[in-house]
Order: C-alpha cells, then structure tokens, then sequence
C-alpha cells in the first residue's frame, strides 16, 4: 500500500471540548482514541493537554505504519501509544494493564476514514473497479472479504444482510441478481457490484441523490468487519476503565450505529455500579463552517456520555442483536 491519504478530523473543537470536561472533573491525563485512522484526533488530544497520554488503537495496517511513522516524526514516543488491534479488545487490553478508573475521555469515531474510500484497492468504494474486499484488517486472511460473502452466502443471507446493515429496500432483488450473475461467474470486483445494483433500480430511481449501491456497499462493509457488533459489544466495556468524571464520546455516521450509542448510553444509566449522566439529549451535529470544509461530516453525530458518583434512571429499552458474520 502507498502513502497513507489525508483525512478530515470530524467535529474536532467539539469533541475536544467534551474531553477537556472528561480531564477538569476527573483530574486524569490518560486518554483513549480507539479509532485511530490518519490520528487527526488524537494528535489533537496530544498537543492540546500536556503532559496526557493518549492510547490509540486501529487494525488498519496501512494506518498502524503511518501512525508509527508520525509518533517517531513528531517526537510523540511515549505519549501516543499506538496499538495494533480491533478496538473489541481494548477492554481486556485495559484489565490486562490495570486501567480502571483511569481514562479521563474515550473517543471512538465510527467513520471510515478517507484514505480506505480513496485508496481505490481496499474496495470500500465503487468509484472506480478494483477487488472487492473491504476489510480493515487486509493482512488477516482469516477475515472473509465482500467477495467471499458474495459468493457463498445463500440469497435470503444476501437479502437479509442488505436489509439489516444497509436498510436496502431492494435487498431482494439485488440479491437475487448476485445469485444468478454468480452462476457465470463469481463476483469479484466494485464495478460488478455496483452495475448489478445499478441496474436493479428502475431507471427513472437510478441518478437520484444515493446511488444505488451505496446502501449494498454500507452493508457489505458492516458484515464484513462486524461493525455493529462490535460497537454493541464494546460499549458497555469501555465504562470501568473512565475515571469518574471522565467522558465517553462517540461520532457515528448512520441510523444504526446512532441507534446502538443512544440506546447503550440509556441502558449504561441502569448500571448501579457505575452511575453515569448522558451529556447530549440529542446528538451534537458539525457546524455550518465545518461542513463548508468537509461535506462528509453532514452524517456525524455526536453523543457523550460521562461517569458520575451520582445513579442515574431510565426506562429500560430492547437491545437489538447484530449477528456475527
């Protein structure tokens, strides 16, 4: 892979201002960014409060050489400390190094940076043919790819897993063209992907403002590497290791992700071992300037979360269950 492209830090001022609350009422200077990417937020937390140490994690092997190569640049050895993993397994990461009550903010942004859409061999996008892969972690050939998923799984799955993951309303129709396209052969890149959506749309729908295989090409992405789940399954971890005081912040790109933060943070109320206040009713948006400079943050949702001394309340919500892929 070659250079590791830009990325737009979304909603950057805010969510340092939520850390910089999570630091003044718990006293700590140990942070976490578990969604490291190109590290324009947490070389942010770095510079902004001295003398912190800021714990990062990424499975993007791109993300991890560049990362390493900016720590050494920009004398950060020590400071950031940048580790090589899914973010599901910061939680034992901590117990491992005795971390509770410590992290004065965690910051997990859910978007896929920009350099997986724009590195046009990683998959993600359907702006120009290439393999269709889509993993974070492209060295894990345990991991099967969009491809793999594509060519094995029966057409109800197909369905069902455009539903779910993308809310495609076309689920069925585009899954059961990918099922007789792939009896020719199988389906292996962006560009045969994304013709089979497109031309599952009735013409009059197919120059609309989505394209028509952006929502398949979401739910492939989140199937693949189990986003929801994890997100799920993280959350309610990630609690013991924030000093009391400390802030949870997560941005979120799309209905489903939002849906698991706000429901978790409500269900996080009803843990009497540890209390917590939500800090945003509703979820913070980007700016108006924001959006001028990076159109891609229009999605961004933001929602905080920090641990208290004082119990919460709150009605008791169903969980929805992602499945593991």
């Amino acid at each position: 892979m070659s250079e590791y492209l830009s990325h737009y830090s979304v909603m950057l001022k805010e969510c340092l201002e939520a850390l910089e609350t999570g630091h003044k009422d718990s006293g700590s200077l140990m942070f976490a960014d578990l969604t490291f990417g190109a590290g324009g937020h947490t070389f942010a937390i770095s510079d902004k409060f001295e003398g912190s140490t800021v714990y990062s994690t990424d499975q993007d092997p791109d993300a991890l050489k560049n990362g390493n190569e900016r720590i050494q640049k920009n004398d950060k050895v020590g400071k950031i400390n940048l580790l090589a993993m899914n973010f599901e397994k910061f939680p034992q990461w901590c117990e491992e190094n005795q971390m509770h009550g410590k992290l004065a903010g965690i910051l997990m942004d859910l978007g896929v940076s920009s350099h997986q859409f724009d590195k046009m061999e990683r998959g993600f996008s359907f702006r120009a043919d290439a393999p269709l892969d889509m993993r974070m972690n492209y060295q894990d050939a345990s991991i099967p790819t969009a491809a793999d998923l594509l060519n094995t799984m029966s057409e109800s799955e197909i369905a069902d897993l455009l539903f779910t993951y993308g809310e495609e309303r076309l689920s069925r129709r585009i899954a059961a063209k990918i099922c007789e396209e792939r009896q020719t052969k199988p389906i292996s890149t962006t560009g045969e992907l994304e013709n089979i959506c497109f031309h599952c749309y009735p013409v009059k729908d197919r120059h609309g403002r989505l394209h028509p295989a952006t929502r398949s090409f979401q739910a492939l992405r989140i199937a693949v590497n189990e986003e929801l789940r994890v997100l799920e399954d993280t959350l309610p971890k990630l609690l013991p290791f924030l000093a009391p005081g400390g802030v949870l912040a997560v941005i979120s790109f799309h209905s489903l992700e939002d849906r698991i933060v706000k429901h978790t943070y409500k269900e996080m109320m009803e843990n009497q071992n540890f209390p917590v206040t939500i800090l945003t009713k509703k979820p913070m948006t980007a700016t108006e300037e924001e959006l001028s400079e990076n159109s891609r943050s229009r999605s961004a949702k933001l929602r905080l979360l920090q641990r208290e001394t004082q119990l919460g309340r709150v009605d008791g919500l169903k969980k929805k269950k992602y499945p593991k892929i």
